[in-house]
């Protein structure tokens, strides 16, 4: 599966695309450029590996069955740890992993910030949604379960795992007239009733959309303000 790499130091950023977006997305929106993350990667802060997805195999095949859908999220999940995870390290050994993405590429990168806790340091959801059961018509099994952030995280209750979500630096941002508002703000208070900390950062207006995903990630990538 193709992906992009830019920069050559530093952090270890997984960026996941939006739901009409690619491993392109960021560098097509210029996202590597001065004024946005173009200093971070010049001085070795920050070393983007951008992704491409299966989103017309899992989440938006409609035709399948949503179990089925599922399954084929929990595959590209083996991919991202199995496949994307060591090629990122033999590329830079910098120990510090950061997963980021906009709209449903925030929900991918919730996802497996905390399915992985032991691997991601800082998760930043821009602008997501992180109940996957609005794309299955509320159906659940344990596939799906497996791949949903507001339910698996609701009923976590693994001690080794709860002090690693701890060690995470969790920042979510979201317009206040976002639809999705709520469910930041849901998802936030079941994260702090474990103990795990997270900055939700709820921004005037709509805010879903990339001028304002450029601010965002600028001003959030070094950790909550």
């Amino acid at each position: 599966m193709a992906l992009q790499v830019w920069g050559h130091a530093g952090a270890r950023v997984l960026v996941f695309p939006t739901t009409l977006g690619g491993y392109t997305e960021w560098t097509d929106r210029s996202m590597h450029r001065p004024g946005v993350l173009g200093e971070y990667l010049e001085r070795g802060w920050i070393q983007l590996f951008c992704m491409h997805h299966v989103h017309e195999e899992s989440w938006y095949g409609e035709q399948l069955h949503p179990g089925a859908r599922a399954w084929r999220h929990l595959q590209y999940d083996r991919y991202l740890l199995d496949e994307v995870i060591p090629f990122s390290a033999s590329k830079n050994p910098t120990p510090f992993v950061i997963a980021t993405g906009a709209s449903f590429g925030a929900y991918h990168a919730a996802c497996f910030g905390l399915r992985h806790p032991h691997i991601v340091n800082r998760i930043i959801g821009l602008s997501g949604l992180y109940d996957i059961k609005h794309l299955t018509g509320g159906y659940s099994d344990g596939n799906v379960y497996a791949c949903n952030p507001f339910d698996f995280m609701r009923h976590e209750h693994d001690h080794g795992r709860l002090a690693a979500f701890r060690r995470q630096d969790i920042i979510f941002a979201i317009g206040r007239e976002d639809p999705a508002c709520q469910n930041n703000r849901d998802f936030s208070t079941i994260l702090w009733d474990k103990g795990i900390g997270n900055a939700l950062r709820i921004w005037d207006g709509w805010a879903h959309d990339w001028p304002y995903w450029e601010r965002m990630i600028r001003l959030y990538i070094g950790g909550h303000d």
